[in-house]
């Protein structure tokens, strides 16, 4: 690990010879911006805007503008020679419990190693009081131009600082809670209680960056002319219309991806999801079977209805012929009669 600023650490009149390291270092995938027509690089160029010419790093340093657009140079010098004891010292302020500390002002992470052999002993005795009273160490110290907050704690065997961002950086919460009031039920705490108790707990070691490992394989297939992997599919998500059933199904789902046997849920119910199942079967089949009579009782009725009709027209029918017989046998007598 390569040292980023040495100084000491100031606590009481004991001073410890220690130097910063990075703590943290990141893994994320950096692209380069290119031309697309011919993938040449786009590069950024630093130009001096009075002489219209590229510089150097060498010749590029600090400048302060001020509020009529006037430049103020500021150097490294002027910057190390400020009258501040953190310039290059870690001042310890006070000892406090660790949940004192807000997570949301926590920045980065640094290792502070002892810096020499001398440097060992009060070393490790801030480390071991740290370790002993449970607490951590609130300090300022200067970095990269600015004086900060810091914490001092305990891992392993190694004193590590984060750095803490000042109180007055943190936003307030106001106009970001919700606007309306809400009220949530007992029954709803009781199944996210379950919920959270079925999720359990996790090893951070075995999280990683998929992300990460995707854009991996995309790259290694673009590489050697492969088609790039798929994209899975998205689950389709629904509008939550009822809480408490995507609460019940979140338990159900949890415990049947962890293998458990799934016997109801955590809310006072005791209805079972095959019970549930079993019911909708039942429930469909009497559905069904209804809808069947009614289609026969129908069918029936219309039959009967064809048949009558059927029938009444027969009778029509006949009533017309014997009529019509009527009719023509009076018309032969009369005839016979005037003859």
């Amino acid at each position: 690990m390569r040292s980023i600023w040495n100084g000491a650490i100031s606590f009481g009149l004991v001073s410890i010879p220690i130097k910063l390291v990075n703590a943290t270092e990141s893994h994320s995938i950096s692209f380069r911006q290119i031309h697309l027509e011919d993938g040449g690089r786009v590069r950024y160029r630093k130009v001096c805007e009075v002489e219209d010419r590229e510089l150097t790093q060498d010749e590029i340093g600090k400048g302060y503008e001020a509020s009529d657009g006037s430049i103020i140079p500021i150097t490294d010098e002027d910057l190390a020679s400020l009258p501040i004891p953190t310039a290059k010292t870690i001042e310890i302020e006070a000892f406090v419990p660790a949940d004192r500390i807000d997570p949301l002002q926590m920045d980065a992470a640094y290792y502070l190693s002892a810096n020499g052999v001398p440097a060992a002993k009060p070393y490790a005795l801030l480390r071991e009081a740290l370790r002993r009273s449970q607490k951590v160490a609130i300090c300022k110290f200067a970095l990269r131009g600015r004086e900060r907050l810091g914490m001092l704690r305990v891992v392993d065997d190694v004193i590590a600082m984060h750095g803490l961002l000042w109180p007055d950086e943190i936003r307030a919460t106001d106009e970001v809670a919700p606007d309306t009031n809400v009220t949530v039920q007992e029954k709803e705490l009781d199944l996210a209680d379950a919920l959270m108790n079925t999720l359990g707990e996790v090893d951070l070691d075995d999280l990683h960056d998929d992300y990460r490992e995707a854009v991996e394989e995309l790259i290694t297939a673009k590489a050697s002319g492969a088609a790039p992997p798929a994209a899975p599919t998205p689950a389709r998500g629904g509008k939550v219309l009822d809480l408490m059933s995507a609460l019940e199904n979140s338990v159900r789902a949890a415990k049947e991806s962890r293998g458990e046997e799934v016997s109801g849920t955590t809310a006072g119910r005791k209805s079972t999801p095959k019970k549930t199942a079993a019911k909708s079967t039942t429930a469909t089949k009497k559905a069904a079977a209804k809808e069947t009579t009614a289609k026969e009782t129908t069918a029936k009725k219309t039959a009967a209805k064809k048949t009558a009709a059927k029938k009444t027209a027969a009778k029509k029918t006949a009533a017309k012929k014997t009529a019509a017989k009527k009719t023509a046998a009076k018309k032969t007598t009369r005839r016979r009669a005037s003859a």
